[in-house]
């Protein structure tokens, strides 16, 4: 309200919404009542009914459609807050991660295992992050629903799961380098849906690719070859296979599978931006889920991250295919 709402009028963001749709109140209960995409036989019914073209009703449920999305306005200080989020938590995260031995040598997150002591500021970190990811789950349900709806509560689910399992059972040592490896690339996601908003396209693909770079190398390069390693291998070698060594693990794994399907649709995306001269369309989200064909199509032109809808992570904003909140 007092920071990111100024800085987006200062860049010449209107609070403004998309074309209101028409009144019309048969149209309005079909819409309500019974479906928000109708079917041919529907438009057909319809047409008769109001005397319109079907090409003009299909434009109304769309305009209809459309006038219940967020403004771009309540987008960017949405995504103001997460950058905001994100850059802070990675930051303070580096910060004591640096100077912990563990960061260097992750066999010592099991020396003494489970007797090691909990900093204060271990202890922030932690409960920041988990209750920054529950909000992420819950917000999700009042969100525009996005193709990857699904992946995105898994994600959320296996990351808060992580986050309590692994503090009840005093793994918060290698829990600190899972967040802070996942919170490398998310701010810059947010950062380019901020240049988006803003009407930056050089900027945001920019962002964008660095994003996708950042985001590779970290979830399929560091993340299996350092995090999984230690909790996979040097941990059964230091202090044995414990009871809950299998769901601890499992989730590690889950994680993983969600960062190859993430890192495909970045690479799809990336893919289009060298054929096109700029990244075309977000392949995960900001295109409803109901809409027609002719609503996706009508977008194609614009940048990664559409304008005319919710900007949220879940995924956070987490992450991931064109526009990502982040896990």
């Amino acid at each position: 309200r007092f920071i990111a709402k100024p800085c987006a009028i200062n860049l010449g963001i209107q609070d403004s919404g998309p074309h209101r749709a028409q009144p019309n109140a048969i149209l309005e209960k079909v819409f309500t009542s019974i479906t928000k995409s109708p079917d041919g036989k529907r438009l057909e019914g319809l047409s008769k009914q109001l005397d319109w073209d079907v090409r003009k009703i299909q434009r109304w449920f769309r305009h209809r459609r459309n006038q219940d999305k967020p403004t771009t306005l309540t987008k960017f200080c949405e995504s103001m807050w997460r950058f905001t989020f994100y850059l802070s938590i990675f930051f303070y995260g580096i910060r004591f991660l640096w100077t912990a031995p563990w960061f260097w040598d992750t066999r010592q997150c099991w020396y003494n295992y489970p007797f090691q002591p909990l900093t204060s500021r271990l202890y922030y970190y932690y409960i920041l992050e988990l209750a920054f990811y529950w909000s992420l789950m819950f917000s999700q349900f009042t969100d525009i629903k996005r193709k990857d709806f699904l992946i995105m509560f898994v994600h959320h689910l296996a990351t808060i799961g992580l986050i309590t399992f692994s503090y009840m059972n005093n793994m918060v040592r290698v829990g600190a380098l899972v967040l802070c490896l996942h919170d490398a690339s998310d701010f810059l996601l947010e950062a380019a849906k901020l240049a988006n908003y803003a009407k930056y396209q050089r900027l945001c693909d920019a962002f964008f690719m660095l994003f996708g770079v950042v985001f590779i190398v970290t979830r399929l390069g560091i993340y299996p070859f350092w995090i999984l390693n230690t909790t996979l291998f040097e941990s059964w070698e230091l202090i044995g296979p414990y009871p809950s060594w299998w769901l601890f693990n499992g989730l590690l794994v889950t994680l993983q599978v969600l960062h190859i399907f993430w890192s495909y649709l970045i690479i799809r995306t990336a893919s289009k931006a060298l054929v096109r001269g700029k990244v075309s369309k977000d392949d995960r989200s900001d295109v409803e889920s109901s809409s027609e064909e002719e609503d996706v199509t009508s977008n194609s032109t614009k940048g990664i991250f559409s304008t005319s809808s919710n900007g949220s992570n879940r995924l956070n904003g987490h992450v991931a295919g064109g526009q990502w909140t982040g896990e």
